[in-house]
C-alpha cells in the first residue's frame, strides 16, 4: 500500500484492536526439517518446463507522491515510533491521515547518476508511476514551478516532472505503467469520467518520444474510501468509467495495455481492517461485472501485513519473529489464488500482473530494508514465477523502509542486491522443482538466464539454527546470501560484504565450486545454484 492505505480509520483501528484485545500475529513459525534419511534428489537435467514469465517479471514502483513532491511514507530512522499517535486528521493527503506517519519529500531526483544505474542493472522492468496519490493529481501540461492544484484534486504534476520519468525509464532499460486521475475534478457535472487531462498526459508523453506500456484506469479502486473517488461512488459508477477509459484508450493509444482492476482488499487480513474502520469497499467481481471485464492484463496488489506505522501489534500486522514461517512466507498463495479465480471467470484470456507489493503496507516495517525481509522477497517471486504470474511489482524503487534502495543516498539495501542476483541467473522459462514450498528448504529452479541448456536453482534454508543438503546430482557453482543476523543491513555473498565500488561499480558477483551430491545451505541463508552444463532440453 502507498499514501494510500494507512488512511482514514488508523485511530478507529487502534480502538478496536485493543477494545477486542486481538494478538493475532501472521504466520505460525515453522520448524519442520527433512524426514529422516536423505532428503530429496534433484536432477536439473531432467526438470520440465512448466512455464514462463515475462521478461520483466521483477519490476517496482515509483510512487506518483515522489514524483510530484509530497508527504509519504516516514522512515522510521526519522519518528519516534514508541509514541504511535491516535488520531486521523485530513493533511492534503489521500483520504485523511495521521500526519505523524508521514514526511514531506521535494520531487525525486529521477536524473541522479547512482539512482538510474542501480535501477538499470535492473532492466528490463515495468516502472509503474502511480499509486493513490495518482488518483487525485492534475496534470498542469506546463513547465511552470507547481501552484497549489485546482478544486477537486490535491496534487499538481508538471511537464518537467513527467518529462522527467520519461527519461528514467528510458535509460533504465523500463517501459512506463501508470494510471490516471479519478478525483471529483476529474469529473464532469453528472459525475462521469472525463478523459480531457489524461488526452493532455498522453499526448504529452508521446510528444517526449515516449510510450506509455501498460495503465490501470485508478489505483485500487475496491478501496473507494481512501482512492478520492466521488462520495458513494459504486461499482456500476466503475463500470461506466471504465468502459469510457478502455474505448477512450484504444483510440488514443492502442498500442497501451490496459490493466485491472488493480483491487487489494479482497483477500487475507485487509477485509478485516476494512470492517472494523468502517471503510467502504467495492467488490471486484462486481467491478468486473459491471466492466464487462475488458482487461488485457488481469491486476491485483498484494501485501501480506500492515505495517507498525498504521498497527502496532495485533490483526492485521506481524513482527520480526515471523518473517522465516510459513504463514507469512505463504500469504501472497491465497491472495493469488482468489485473484486467479476472478481472472479465470472474467478474463480467461488475460495474463496475470502482480502490479504493487511489498513487507507490508504503510511503507514496511523498520525490518523490511534488512535481510530479514530478503526471504520474503525472492520465495515471493519463485512462488508466483512457478504460479504463473508474468510480472510482479516491487513497492518501492527507492521510497520509505520497503525500497530496494536507501531514499536519501540510494545505496543498496538487502533486498537490491536479491533483485540483482534474480536478474542474473533467473530466466523466464520455469522448471519443475517438485512439490509447492514446504518444510525448511523451499527449492525454485528456472533456466539459467543467458545460457542454453543451463539450470539455475534458488534454495532457501528457513532454518535459523541448522545447515540443510541439498542433493542434485550435478556440479554447480554456488552463490550464498548471509548475514550476521537476520535484522542486519549488511548482507555478505560467499562471505564477502555486498558493497558499491569506486564510481559505484557494481561488485563481480564470484561463486564457488559444488561438487554434485555436496550442495549445504547455511542456517538461514539464501543460494543460487549455477548449473550451466545441465543439458535441460527445455532450456536449450
Amino acid at each position: 500500500m502507498s499514501v494510500e492505505k494507512g488512511a482514514n480509520a488508523v485511530a478507529r483501528a487502534d480502538v478496536m484492536r485493543v477494545a477486542i484485545g486481538a494478538c493475532l500475529v501472521v504466520g505460525v513459525a515453522l520448524a519442520i526439517a527433512w524426514p529422516a534419511g536423505k532428503p530429496p534428489h534433484y536432477s536439473p537435467r531432467s526438470m520440465a518446463k512448466v512455464g514462463r514469465i515475462s521478461e520483466r517479471f521483477q519490476s517496482y514502483n515509483i510512487e506518483m507522491a515522489e514524483v510530484t513532491g509530497g508527504r509519504f511514507w516516514k522512515p522510521y530512522a526519522s519518528r519516534n515510533t514508541s509514541d504511535p499517535v491516535r488520531a486521523a486528521t485530513k493533511a492534503g493527503l489521500p483520504g485523511g491521515v495521521d500526519p505523524s506517519r508521514y514526511e514531506y519529500r521535494p520531487p525525486v531526483d529521477l536524473g541522479d547518476a547512482r539512482l538510474r544505474k542501480l535501477a538499470a542493472a535492473l532492466g528490463p522492468a515495468y516502472v509503474r508511476v502511480s499509486g493513490t496519490w495518482a488518483n487525485s493529481t492534475y496534470f498542469s501540461d506546463s513547465d511552470a514551478v507547481a501552484g497549489a492544484p485546482p478544486p477537486g484534486y490535491i496534487g499538481v504534476l508538471t511537464r518537467p516532472q513527467w518529462r522527467g520519468v520519461v527519461a528514467f525509464t528510458r535509460a533504465v532499460d523500463g517501459a512506463l505503467v501508470t494510471s490516471f486521475a479519478v478525483s471529483s475534478g476529474a469529473r464532469d457535472a453528472a459525475g462521469a469520467w472525463r478523459p480531457d487531462r489524461a488526452q493532455r498526459l498522453v499526448n504529452y508523453t508521446r510528444a517526449l518520444g515516449g510510450h506509455i506500456a501498460a495503465a490501470e484506469f485508478m489505483n485500487e479502486p475496491d478501496l473507494v474510501d481512501l482512492a478520492n473517488a466521488p462520495k458513494g461512488y459504486n461499482a456500476e459508477d466503475y463500470g461506466r468509467d471504465f468502459t469510457l477509459f478502455r474505448r477512450w484508450m484504444r483510440t488514443v493509444s492502442p498500442e497501451t495495455v490496459v490493466a485491472g482492476p488493480g483491487s487489494i482488499a479482497e483477500t487475507g487480513i485487509t477485509p478485516w481492517l476494512m470492517w472494523l474502520t468502517g471503510t467502504h469497499m467495492i467488490s471486484s467481481a462486481d467491478m468486473l461485472a459491471a466492466s464487462q471485464a475488458k482487461v488485457d492484463v488481469f491486476s491485483y496488489h498484494h501485501y501480506g501485513a500492515m505495517s507498525e506505522r498504521c498497527i502496532k501489534s495485533g490483526i492485521g500486522s506481524t513482527d520480526l519473529a515471523s518473517v522465516l514461517s510459513a504463514g507469512w512466507l505463504g500469504s501472497v498463495d491465497g491472495a493469488t489464488s482468489s485473484y486467479q479465480a476472478l481472472r479465470d471467470e472474467y478474463a480467461p484470456a488475460a495474463p496475470l500482473w502482480l502490479t504493487e507489493t511489498g513487507e507490508a503496507a504503510c511503507g514496511g516495517n523498520p525490518w523490511a530494508s534488512t535481510f530479514a525481509d530478503t526471504f520474503r522477497y525472492l520465495d515471493q517471486l519463485g512462488r508466483l514465477a512457478r504460479r504463473g504470474v508474468q510480472v510482479v511489482m516491487h513497492n518501492t524503487l527507492a521510497a520509505s523502509d520497503y525500497g530496494l534502495l536507501d531514499e536519501t543516498d540510494h545505496r543498496p539495501r538487502p533486498n537490491y542486491w536479491a533483485a540483482l542476483l534474480w536478474h542474473e541467473f533467473m530466466g523466464t522459462t520455469v522448471l519443475d522443482a517438485g512439490a509447492a514450498p514446504s518444510g525448511s528448504v523451499h527449492l525454485y529452479a528456472h533456466c539459467l538466464h543467458g545460457v542454453p541448456g543451463g539450470v539455475a536453482l534458488l534454495a532457501i534454508n528457513l532454518d535459523r539454527n541448522a545447515s540443510r543438503p541439498l542433493d542434485i546430482d550435478a556440479a554447480a557453482e554456488g552463490f550464498t546470501l548471509a548475514a550476521p543476523a537476520l535484522d542486519s543491513r549488511e548482507v555478505r555473498l560467499n562471505g564477502h560484504v555486498l558493497l558499491l565500488g569506486p564510481d559505484d561499480v557494481l561488485p563481480r558477483f564470484r561463486g564457488r565450486p559444488v561438487a554434485a551430491g555436496a550442495a549445504v545451505l547455511p542456517a538461514a541463508s539464501i543460494t543460487f545454484l549455477t548449473i550451466p552444463r545441465a543439458d535441460n532440453a527445455a532450456c536449450r
